[in-house]
């Protein structure tokens, strides 16, 4: 049984419908309805919170199959519903690698039974993410994928991406790219410059993603089809893109909440939570990421979610894999980085997580009357430190770790039922849908 409930006194921000004001919101059989029509609610007073569209994180990696010790389908998606996301788009890199339709139906059989969140699946480009033979896209496309990407590796063949992207455009599926130059980018550790100079430490040249992203762009020009750029890093990628933009070529782009936070000089710790790919670069990438955020060449926040055991992480710098997870931090560390440092507005920092990956993935987003109850709710100000130990992923591979911050995720509903509340009239944390 559904129970029907009023969000009663929070300032509602909705930037599909380019609503910011102060209103109240019901929810009834598991739709946004009037509430009026919220008939035998519970009314919850959320008086200084905001009421937010649920929002979508479309870049995160859940490892299962495979990597169960990592992160499993329950506990990543625990974990985005801490982090306030009501849907997330699964990445392909699985052992084995979701490049068939019988290792599509497993993820979406597990997400089915054991998922706290909606998870939209995205296949591989290729065979066994080997950059070599393209996928059955059609396949794929029926067994219910959202989109195509052999995200932690880029295909190296431009032939190859060409026919991809063709294929891509007659099916309709976005297709999210890594883009890195694989020899340009080889043996690298971290972002070339002043400081893996000075750390002797192999860098990663930004010209290593600017060429693959310049590469996209004119197939996707040629194609007339579109393109997404996952994790975008470098200056000149945002240049491109905005230029791109300009011309009418279908291109959007993506930031993680660590790149338009951190930079290069954080290595000189040889804490392997720096370590990712593409790699933190300098303050002068940062801020150019940032005005991109800003002018609106980048519509898209997302995480890259990716978790690490302890015993990965250490060792030896050169020797750790990449990535660190951030289902749990973003909403916080955007907060403080973009709107309490006024980047952003609140209704353009909610745009990046909702309007921005629902357009590129054809979802719908938004509190319209009828409209399914996925609806995030938000302190914009709660000041508080980032406790890894806390955290419901498996990993706790984060540089945010005791960081403090303004902001937080208060609760998260999915089909009108709260599957994570920080709220006192809605106890408990984590349920089923």
């Amino acid at each position: 049984m559904k129970t029907n409930y009023i969000l009663k006194n929070g300032r509602v921000i909705d930037p599909s419908r380019k609503i910011d004001r102060k209103m109240d919101i019901g929810i009834k059989d598991g739709k946004i309805v009037s509430p009026s029509k919220a008939k035998d609610a519970v009314v919850i007073d959320i008086k200084g919170l905001v009421v937010a569209p649920g929002l979508i994180d479309m870049h995160v990696h859940l490892r299962q199959p495979g990597r169960t010790d990592k992160e499993t389908i329950k506990t990543g998606t625990m974990a985005a519903a801490a982090g306030g996301f009501t849907k997330i788009v699964a990445m392909p890199n699985t052992i084995p690698p979701a490049d068939s339709t019988a290792n599509i139906e497993l993820v979406n059989r597990i997400a089915r039974d054991e998922g706290i969140v909606k998870v939209y699946p995205c296949a591989c480009i290729s065979k066994n993410q080997e950059g070599k033979e393209m996928t059955s896209i059609g396949s794929l496309k029926k067994a219910g994928v959202i989109a195509l990407s052999d995200d932690g590796k880029c295909i190296q063949n431009h032939e190859l991406m060409r026919h991809v992207m063709e294929y891509s455009k007659s099916f309709g599926l976005p297709i999210l790219d890594h883009c890195e130059d694989e020899k340009l980018g080889s043996g690298g550790v971290m972002h070339e410059g002043t400081w893996s100079v000075l750390l002797g430490l192999r860098g990663m040249p930004a010209a290593s993603e600017e060429i693959m992203v310049s590469r996209d762009i004119i197939l996707a020009e040629m194609i007339k089809c579109r393109i997404h750029i996952q994790h975008v890093s470098t200056s000149g990628s945002v240049t491109m893109i905005k230029d791109a933009q300009k011309r009418g070529v279908k291109v959007t782009a993506e930031v993680t909440p660590h790149h338009i936070t951190l930079t290069d000089e954080l290595i000189k710790h040889f804490d392997t939570n720096h370590k990712m790919n593409p790699p933190l670069r300098s303050e002068a990438h940062r801020k150019a990421l940032i005005a991109g955020l800003k002018d609106g060449t980048i519509t898209v926040i997302a995480t890259d979610h990716a978790p690490h055991t302890e015993t990965e992480k250490l060792v030896e710098f050169d020797y750790a894999p990449c990535g660190i997870i951030g289902l749990e931090t973003a909403v916080s560390i955007c907060l403080t980085q973009l709107y309490h440092k006024k980047h952003l507005t609140l209704s353009e920092l909610i745009s990046k997580f909702t309007v921005g990956p629902a357009e590129v993935l054809g979802l719908k987003t938004g509190l319209a009357e009828g409209s399914a109850a996925d609806i995030t709710i938000i302190d914009p100000d709660l000041k508080h430190k980032i406790d890894a130990k806390a955290f419901f992923s498996k990993s706790r591979n984060t540089p945010f770790d005791g960081c403090e911050v303004r902001g937080k995720a208060m609760a998260t509903i999915v089909d009108g039922a709260f599957v994570y509340s920080c709220l006192p009239e809605i106890q408990g944390t984590i349920a089923h849908r």
